[in-house]
Protein backbone atom coordinates (compact mmCIF):
# COMPACT_ATOMS: atom_id res chain seq x y z
CA UNK A 1 0.00 0.00 0.00
CA UNK A 2 1.35 3.32 -0.93
CA UNK A 3 0.12 6.74 -0.69
CA UNK A 4 -0.05 8.88 -3.14
CA UNK A 5 0.06 12.97 -2.61
CA UNK A 6 2.38 14.42 0.18
CA UNK A 7 0.91 15.45 3.52
CA UNK A 8 -0.47 18.76 3.55
CA UNK A 9 -2.99 18.52 0.45
CA UNK A 10 -6.18 20.25 0.60
CA UNK A 11 -9.21 18.49 1.54
CA UNK A 12 -11.28 20.74 -1.13
CA UNK A 13 -9.74 21.43 -4.40
CA UNK A 14 -12.08 23.76 -6.90
CA UNK A 15 -11.63 22.34 -10.20
CA UNK A 16 -11.62 19.00 -9.37
CA UNK A 17 -14.49 17.23 -12.01
CA UNK A 18 -14.22 14.08 -11.37
CA UNK A 19 -12.08 11.22 -9.21
CA UNK A 20 -12.18 7.43 -9.40
CA UNK A 21 -10.09 5.00 -7.44
CA UNK A 22 -10.23 2.34 -10.34
CA UNK A 23 -10.02 -1.48 -8.80
CA UNK A 24 -7.83 -3.43 -11.80
CA UNK A 25 -10.86 -5.62 -12.47
CA UNK A 26 -12.92 -3.56 -15.08
CA UNK A 27 -15.14 -1.55 -12.05
CA UNK A 28 -14.09 1.38 -9.55
CA UNK A 29 -15.55 3.69 -7.01
CA UNK A 30 -16.30 7.74 -6.74
CA UNK A 31 -14.25 9.52 -4.56
CA UNK A 32 -14.60 12.63 -3.31
CA UNK A 33 -11.93 15.48 -2.60
CA UNK A 34 -11.00 14.25 0.85
CA UNK A 35 -10.63 10.59 0.27
CA UNK A 36 -8.85 12.19 -2.64
CA UNK A 37 -5.94 13.82 -0.54
CA UNK A 38 -5.76 10.72 2.02
CA UNK A 39 -5.74 8.25 -0.93
CA UNK A 40 -3.32 4.87 -0.05
CA UNK A 41 -3.64 2.76 -2.97
CA UNK A 42 -2.91 -1.24 -2.80
CA UNK A 43 -1.09 -2.39 -5.53
CA UNK A 44 -3.80 -3.57 -8.11
CA UNK A 45 -5.45 -0.60 -7.60
CA UNK A 46 -5.20 2.81 -9.42
CA UNK A 47 -6.60 7.34 -9.28
CA UNK A 48 -7.78 8.46 -11.95
CA UNK A 49 -8.07 12.30 -11.35
CA UNK A 50 -10.15 14.48 -14.52
CA UNK A 51 -9.24 18.33 -13.57
CA UNK A 52 -10.54 22.06 -14.55
CA UNK A 53 -6.80 23.52 -15.75
CA UNK A 54 -8.65 26.64 -16.39
CA UNK A 55 -8.88 26.68 -12.31
CA UNK A 56 -6.27 28.42 -10.32
CA UNK A 57 -6.44 25.93 -7.83
CA UNK A 58 -6.01 23.19 -9.84
CA UNK A 59 -2.88 24.69 -11.55
CA UNK A 60 -1.19 25.30 -8.11
CA UNK A 61 -2.46 21.79 -6.76
CA UNK A 62 -0.50 20.33 -10.04
CA UNK A 63 2.51 22.15 -9.36
CA UNK A 64 2.82 21.43 -5.06
CA UNK A 65 0.79 18.12 -4.82
CA UNK A 66 0.52 15.89 -8.24
CA UNK A 67 4.14 14.40 -7.85
CA UNK A 68 5.01 15.54 -11.52
CA UNK A 69 7.68 17.35 -12.53
CA UNK A 70 7.40 21.15 -13.18
CA UNK A 71 8.18 20.56 -17.10
CA UNK A 72 4.87 17.91 -17.58
CA UNK A 73 3.08 20.07 -15.48
CA UNK A 74 3.59 22.99 -17.79
CA UNK A 75 2.70 21.08 -20.70
CA UNK A 76 -0.42 19.84 -19.47
CA UNK A 77 -1.59 23.56 -18.47
CA UNK A 78 -0.82 24.95 -21.54
CA UNK A 79 -3.53 26.93 -23.13
CA UNK A 80 -3.34 26.16 -26.71
CA UNK A 81 -2.30 22.27 -27.45
CA UNK A 82 -2.13 20.11 -30.78
CA UNK A 83 -2.49 16.21 -30.51
CA UNK A 84 0.89 14.83 -29.73
CA UNK A 85 2.44 11.53 -27.38
CA UNK A 86 5.64 12.54 -25.32
CA UNK A 87 7.43 10.35 -23.21
CA UNK A 88 8.02 11.20 -19.44
CA UNK A 89 10.05 9.34 -16.99
CA UNK A 90 7.47 7.29 -15.37
CA UNK A 91 4.62 6.48 -18.50
CA UNK A 92 3.36 9.17 -21.10
CA UNK A 93 1.79 12.22 -21.66
CA UNK A 94 -1.05 12.46 -24.20
CA UNK A 95 -2.33 15.18 -26.19
CA UNK A 96 -5.89 14.90 -27.77
CA UNK A 97 -9.17 16.05 -29.10
CA UNK A 98 -12.73 14.87 -29.18
CA UNK A 99 -15.45 16.82 -31.13
CA UNK A 100 -17.96 18.08 -29.26
CA UNK A 101 -21.05 17.35 -29.21
CA UNK A 102 -22.71 19.38 -26.40
CA UNK A 103 -25.91 20.94 -26.60
CA UNK A 104 -25.53 23.71 -29.38
CA UNK A 105 -22.19 23.32 -29.90
CA UNK A 106 -20.27 23.20 -33.26
CA UNK A 107 -18.59 19.28 -33.54
CA UNK A 108 -16.12 21.13 -35.54
CA UNK A 109 -15.23 22.97 -32.40
CA UNK A 110 -12.88 20.23 -30.74
CA UNK A 111 -12.43 20.02 -27.16
CA UNK A 112 -9.28 19.16 -26.09
CA UNK A 113 -7.99 16.68 -23.83
CA UNK A 114 -4.43 15.79 -21.92
CA UNK A 115 -3.59 13.06 -20.19
CA UNK A 116 -0.75 11.93 -18.33
CA UNK A 117 -0.07 8.34 -17.05
CA UNK A 118 2.10 6.42 -15.40
CA UNK A 119 1.97 3.22 -12.79
CA UNK A 120 -0.55 4.50 -10.22
CA UNK A 121 -2.30 7.68 -11.34
CA UNK A 122 -3.64 8.89 -14.65
CA UNK A 123 -4.70 12.77 -14.75
CA UNK A 124 -6.58 14.15 -17.49
CA UNK A 125 -7.21 17.41 -17.75
CA UNK A 126 -10.49 19.50 -19.88
CA UNK A 127 -12.13 22.57 -20.15
CA UNK A 128 -15.23 21.50 -21.37
CA UNK A 129 -17.48 18.71 -21.33
CA UNK A 130 -16.35 15.34 -23.21
CA UNK A 131 -19.00 12.60 -23.85
CA UNK A 132 -16.36 10.31 -24.48
CA UNK A 133 -15.20 10.76 -20.91
CA UNK A 134 -18.83 9.98 -20.01
CA UNK A 135 -19.05 6.92 -22.17
CA UNK A 136 -15.79 5.75 -20.01
CA UNK A 137 -17.25 6.75 -16.69
CA UNK A 138 -20.64 4.64 -17.39
CA UNK A 139 -18.20 1.46 -18.59
CA UNK A 140 -16.66 1.97 -15.25
CA UNK A 141 -19.59 1.91 -13.34
CA UNK A 142 -20.69 -1.22 -14.94
CA UNK A 143 -17.68 -3.00 -14.05
CA UNK A 144 -16.53 -3.14 -17.61
CA UNK A 145 -14.11 -0.27 -17.69
CA UNK A 146 -10.35 -0.75 -18.07
CA UNK A 147 -8.36 -3.49 -16.04
CA UNK A 148 -4.99 -1.63 -16.51
CA UNK A 149 -3.51 1.44 -17.39
CA UNK A 150 -2.95 0.64 -20.71
CA UNK A 151 -6.61 -0.42 -21.56
CA UNK A 152 -7.86 3.13 -20.10
CA UNK A 153 -5.64 4.52 -23.00
CA UNK A 154 -7.19 1.91 -25.92
CA UNK A 155 -10.61 2.41 -24.43
CA UNK A 156 -10.54 6.01 -24.14
CA UNK A 157 -8.80 6.43 -27.62
CA UNK A 158 -11.73 4.11 -29.23
CA UNK A 159 -14.56 6.02 -27.46
CA UNK A 160 -13.13 9.47 -28.67
CA UNK A 161 -12.82 7.94 -32.00
CA UNK A 162 -16.80 6.94 -32.07
CA UNK A 163 -17.85 10.26 -31.52
CA UNK A 164 -15.84 11.14 -34.28
CA UNK A 165 -17.17 8.16 -36.56
CA UNK A 166 -20.65 9.51 -35.72
CA UNK A 167 -20.18 13.05 -36.78
CA UNK A 168 -18.33 11.85 -39.70
CA UNK A 169 -21.53 9.52 -41.07
CA UNK A 170 -23.46 12.92 -40.68
CA UNK A 171 -21.58 14.70 -42.38
CA UNK A 172 -21.25 12.06 -45.52
CA UNK A 173 -25.68 11.97 -45.05
CA UNK A 174 -26.32 15.51 -45.51
CA UNK A 175 -23.34 15.62 -48.87
CA UNK A 176 -25.93 12.71 -50.10
CA UNK A 177 -29.05 14.90 -49.51
CA UNK A 178 -27.78 17.69 -51.26
CA UNK A 179 -26.25 15.22 -54.53
CA UNK A 180 -30.10 14.27 -54.92
CA UNK A 181 -31.78 17.66 -54.30
CA UNK A 182 -29.19 19.93 -55.80
CA UNK A 183 -31.46 20.37 -58.76
CA UNK A 184 -34.58 21.44 -56.76
CA UNK A 185 -33.43 22.65 -53.62
CA UNK A 186 -33.27 26.37 -53.24
CA UNK A 187 -29.56 27.35 -54.83
CA UNK A 188 -29.11 29.52 -51.68
CA UNK A 189 -29.55 27.03 -48.75
CA UNK A 190 -27.77 24.13 -50.73
CA UNK A 191 -24.90 26.67 -51.05
CA UNK A 192 -24.86 27.87 -47.32
CA UNK A 193 -25.21 23.99 -46.50
CA UNK A 194 -22.54 23.21 -48.66
CA UNK A 195 -20.02 26.07 -47.32
CA UNK A 196 -20.77 24.25 -43.83
CA UNK A 197 -20.06 21.22 -44.84
CA UNK A 198 -16.69 21.79 -46.44
CA UNK A 199 -15.81 24.40 -43.48
CA UNK A 200 -16.81 21.23 -41.19
CA UNK A 201 -14.44 19.24 -42.84
CA UNK A 202 -11.55 21.03 -42.84
CA UNK A 203 -12.08 22.29 -39.10
CA UNK A 204 -12.33 18.61 -38.18
CA UNK A 205 -9.29 17.32 -40.73
CA UNK A 206 -7.16 20.15 -39.17
CA UNK A 207 -6.92 18.16 -35.57
CA UNK A 208 -7.11 14.90 -36.67
CA UNK A 209 -4.39 14.88 -38.99
CA UNK A 210 -2.14 15.65 -36.32
CA UNK A 211 -4.18 13.03 -33.93
CA UNK A 212 -3.19 10.29 -36.22
CA UNK A 213 0.60 10.99 -35.94
CA UNK A 214 0.10 11.45 -32.40
CA UNK A 215 -1.70 7.78 -32.09
CA UNK A 216 1.26 6.28 -34.43
CA UNK A 217 3.89 7.48 -32.28
CA UNK A 218 1.28 5.94 -29.16
CA UNK A 219 1.45 2.52 -30.98
CA UNK A 220 5.10 2.52 -31.45
CA UNK A 221 6.11 4.00 -28.23
CA UNK A 222 7.41 1.74 -25.52
CA UNK A 223 6.82 1.68 -22.63
CA UNK A 224 5.84 -0.27 -19.20
CA UNK A 225 2.44 0.73 -19.07
CA UNK A 226 1.79 -0.78 -23.43
CA UNK A 227 1.87 -3.84 -23.45
CA UNK A 228 1.90 -5.72 -27.11
CA UNK A 229 -1.59 -6.04 -27.22
CA UNK A 230 -2.51 -2.58 -26.75
CA UNK A 231 0.19 -1.41 -29.54
CA UNK A 232 -2.18 -3.54 -31.70
CA UNK A 233 -5.36 -2.14 -30.49
CA UNK A 234 -3.56 1.43 -31.17
CA UNK A 235 -2.40 0.84 -34.44
CA UNK A 236 -6.11 -0.38 -35.16
CA UNK A 237 -6.93 2.76 -33.99
CA UNK A 238 -4.73 4.71 -36.04
CA UNK A 239 -5.49 3.16 -39.06
CA UNK A 240 -9.29 3.90 -38.34
CA UNK A 241 -8.56 7.35 -37.70
CA UNK A 242 -6.58 7.37 -41.22
CA UNK A 243 -10.03 6.41 -42.75
CA UNK A 244 -11.46 9.09 -41.00
CA UNK A 245 -9.43 11.41 -42.70
CA UNK A 246 -9.90 10.63 -45.63
CA UNK A 247 -13.42 10.20 -45.54
CA UNK A 248 -12.91 13.91 -44.60
CA UNK A 249 -11.32 14.90 -47.73
CA UNK A 250 -13.51 13.11 -49.73
CA UNK A 251 -16.34 14.32 -48.12
CA UNK A 252 -15.11 17.89 -48.60
CA UNK A 253 -14.21 17.42 -52.78
CA UNK A 254 -17.58 15.37 -52.89
CA UNK A 255 -19.02 19.32 -51.52
CA UNK A 256 -17.20 20.89 -53.97
CA UNK A 257 -18.55 19.29 -56.74
CA UNK A 258 -21.83 19.51 -56.00
CA UNK A 259 -21.35 23.10 -55.11
CA UNK A 260 -20.16 23.45 -58.67
CA UNK A 261 -22.86 21.63 -60.11
CA UNK A 262 -25.36 23.58 -58.25
CA UNK A 263 -23.45 26.82 -59.39
CA UNK A 264 -23.54 25.37 -63.02
CA UNK A 265 -27.35 24.43 -62.66
CA UNK A 266 -28.18 28.13 -61.38
CA UNK A 267 -26.00 29.64 -63.97
CA UNK A 268 -27.72 27.93 -66.64
CA UNK A 269 -31.38 28.83 -65.05
CA UNK A 270 -30.49 32.21 -65.41
CA UNK A 271 -28.83 32.50 -68.79
CA UNK A 272 -32.07 30.64 -70.33
CA UNK A 273 -34.43 33.61 -68.11
CA UNK A 274 -31.86 35.98 -69.76
CA UNK A 275 -32.72 34.42 -73.00
CA UNK A 276 -36.51 34.51 -73.12
CA UNK A 277 -36.34 37.89 -72.06
CA UNK A 278 -33.90 38.96 -74.60
CA UNK A 279 -36.32 37.24 -77.58
CA UNK A 280 -39.57 38.70 -75.91
CA UNK A 281 -37.59 42.31 -76.06
CA UNK A 282 -36.70 41.65 -79.38
CA UNK A 283 -39.97 41.09 -81.11
CA UNK A 284 -41.63 43.90 -78.63
CA UNK A 285 -38.73 46.23 -80.05
CA UNK A 286 -40.60 47.23 -83.69
CA UNK A 287 -43.90 47.13 -81.58
CA UNK A 288 -42.76 49.40 -79.74
CA UNK A 289 -41.60 51.31 -82.61
CA UNK A 290 -44.46 52.06 -84.08
CA UNK A 291 -46.83 52.72 -81.23
CA UNK A 292 -44.01 55.25 -80.78
CA UNK A 293 -44.05 57.08 -84.33
CA UNK A 294 -47.89 56.72 -84.11
CA UNK A 295 -48.29 58.31 -80.67
CA UNK A 296 -46.43 61.47 -81.68
CA UNK A 297 -48.59 64.54 -81.88
CA UNK A 298 -48.47 65.85 -85.33
CA UNK A 299 -50.98 66.29 -88.00
CA UNK A 300 -50.86 63.86 -91.02
CA UNK A 301 -50.94 60.74 -88.82
CA UNK A 302 -52.42 57.88 -91.20
CA UNK A 303 -55.78 56.54 -89.70
CA UNK A 304 -56.11 58.90 -87.46
CA UNK A 305 -59.45 59.97 -88.49
CA UNK A 306 -60.66 56.73 -89.23
CA UNK A 307 -62.78 54.35 -87.66
CA UNK A 308 -60.49 51.13 -88.75
CA UNK A 309 -57.55 52.81 -87.71
CA UNK A 310 -57.06 51.47 -84.41
CA UNK A 311 -58.29 47.90 -85.67
CA UNK A 312 -55.89 48.02 -88.71
CA UNK A 313 -52.92 49.05 -86.52
CA UNK A 314 -53.43 46.39 -83.92
CA UNK A 315 -53.56 44.03 -86.77
CA UNK A 316 -50.62 44.76 -88.32
CA UNK A 317 -48.56 44.87 -85.11
CA UNK A 318 -50.02 41.20 -84.77
CA UNK A 319 -48.73 40.34 -88.06
CA UNK A 320 -45.49 41.90 -86.93
CA UNK A 321 -45.13 39.76 -83.76
CA UNK A 322 -45.65 36.10 -85.65
CA UNK A 323 -43.55 36.84 -88.22
CA UNK A 324 -40.85 37.59 -85.87
CA UNK A 325 -42.09 34.94 -83.84
CA UNK A 326 -41.74 32.16 -86.96
CA UNK A 327 -38.23 33.77 -88.09
CA UNK A 328 -36.67 33.21 -84.87
CA UNK A 329 -38.26 29.52 -84.90
CA UNK A 330 -37.16 28.82 -88.31
CA UNK A 331 -33.33 30.25 -87.29
CA UNK A 332 -33.76 27.91 -83.94
CA UNK A 333 -33.30 30.56 -81.91
CA UNK A 334 -35.50 29.68 -79.51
Amino acid sequence: MSRLFEQGAPDELDGLTDAWLLTGRGGGNRLNERQVSDCELMDDQWLWLHLDYSKAAVQEWMYRYSGLNELTVEALLQVETRPRCVATDNGLLIFLRGVNLNPGADPEDMVSLRICIDNQKIYTLGLRRLLSLDDLRRLIEHGSGPEVQGDFLVMLVNLLLDRVNVVIDDLYDLVDQLEESVLIASGHHSREQLAGIRRQAITLRRFLAPQREALNRLSAERSAILSNEHHLYLRESSDRLTRFVEDLDAARERAGVVHESLVSSLTEQTNNRMYILSVIAAIFLPLSFVTGLLGINVGGIPGAESPLGFPLVMLGMLLVAAALSAFFRWRRWF
